[in-house]
């Protein structure tokens, strides 16, 4: 019985995985954008690098797996169109996360909006495309709520967000020295 709740359940440990790469994704993106040493370019030199790092991820891998699988390379075209549109809005919204942080916006400020905001985004959207059997006056009210705690949410972690720790003051010898090397004044 726990084999056949294996497989049915995969889903979850994908979906889980998904969380912790898109989680790390700001915090990592915002850390490669700091280091690159380069103010005025840096983001864009950091999207670049997303960008082959999504070539090698998005191209490489699912061709490996089309050709060991030996799928069919028959696409049509409402797919390609709307898959297409996904990876565009998805590159859009990476490259937007960049022009958050590069208009001062903090990591975790800028990806807590982006996590609380995008659920409500796809819910709607979702129910847009896909209308609920009954009609959408069938949504239970649990639905509404969930949607409303997650930009409640969404709203206090931006808010109550804890600051950065406060930098170290110079040790004493060191203002010591520096109070030393100012000129004596003259009377």
């Amino acid at each position: 019985m726990a084999q056949s709740q294996g497989p049915e359940m995969a889903w979850v440990m994908f979906a889980l995985m998904t969380v912790v790469a898109w989680g790390v994704y700001g915090v990592f993106i915002h850390q490669g954008q700091t280091l690159m040493g380069d103010p005025a370019s840096a983001r864009y030199k950091s999207f670049l690098l997303v960008g082959l790092a999504y070539f090698l991820v998005a191209v490489v891998a699912p061709v490996v797996v089309l050709l060991v699988t030996g799928a069919s390379w028959s696409f049509t075209g409402p797919g390609v169109a709307w898959s297409l549109l996904a990876g565009i809005m998805g590159a859009v919204g990476a490259f937007c996360v960049l022009l958050a942080f590069g208009a001062k916006g903090s990591p975790a400020v800028v990806m807590s909006i982006i996590f609380a905001g995008a659920p409500v985004v796809n819910a709607t959207v979702a129910l847009i495309m896909h209308p609920p059997a009954g009609g959408f006056g069938s949504i239970r009210p649990q639905f509404y709520l969930g949607i409303l705690l997650a930009a409640l949410g969404g709203f206090l972690v931006t808010i109550y967000k804890p600051g950065p720790a406060a930098q170290p003051a110079p040790p004493a010898a060191s203002r010591q020295t520096a109070a030393d090397s100012q000129p004596t004044p003259r009377h």
